[in-house]
């Protein structure tokens, strides 16, 4: 399957992603420089599995019928100036009340302290959007200026019209939380919405460094 139909997708890296390392701390990531893309979400909302498809690797990122087993900031390198961190899940992880804390702290701090951060991925359950924790990641984006393309994970769950319904209602919220944010439909299994999300993705990689077209 090609990464995209039509125009060639400007960053065509995303097949040659490769693990690079786990950290437990922002003081564990690599040089603060280049260019990264984050992927965020709840523990269920199907974010491996979302990278997974984008990169059309299997086990890219893990996947797992427990929720909460991402527990790091997993950074995959696409070139040497470019990254896709997947960001650890949040929401059923069976683990303490104060480690949860320390994880939205140092989430906290990666958004809005992470100079190399171009643009965030964030994936909401298409059933269950918007929860407490999805408007605080927002509001911190907000607050500093970060880009914010939400998917509405797992699409093929709803028919046409529950999944317009469901994009409408996500798009009126966002405009109370983060108005620049943007939203669309995705289901990793069926692939729909790739094309989209390539599309956002090649935009803030380019215009981030323009070029990073020319690494092959």
């Amino acid at each position: 399957m090609p990464i995209s139909k039509g125009k060639k997708s400007i960053f065509m890296h995303y097949q040659q992603a490769k693990y690079l390392l786990g950290a437990a701390k922002l003081a564990q990531l690599p040089t603060d420089e280049g260019i990264e893309v984050a992927f965020a979400g709840r523990s269920n909302a199907g974010k491996s599995s979302a990278l997974n498809a984008l990169t059309q690797q299997k086990s890219l990122a893990r996947t797992s019928k427990t929720p909460g087993r991402t527990q790091l900031i997993n950074v995959f390198t696409l070139t040497d100036s470019a990254r896709l961190i997947d960001l650890p899940g949040y929401g059923y992880a069976k683990v303490s009340e104060s480690t949860k804390q320390l994880w939205q702290e140092e989430l906290s701090r990666y958004l809005q302290e992470r100079r190399c951060l171009q643009g965030l991925i964030l994936l909401m359950d298409i059933r269950h959007f918007l929860k407490e924790t999805d408007q605080q990641i927002l509001a911190w984006a907000h607050e500093v200026g970060l880009p914010v393309h939400c998917l509405l994970s797992k699409a093929d769950k709803l028919k046409q019209g529950a999944k317009s319904k469901a994009l409408m209602q996500c798009k009126k919220q966002l405009e109370t939380i983060h108005p620049e944010a943007t939203v669309q439909a995705f289901s990793a299994t069926k692939k729909h919405g790739l094309d989209q999300l390539l599309a956002k993705l090649d935009a803030w990689y380019a215009s981030a460094e323009p070029s990073i077209e020319q690494e092959d």
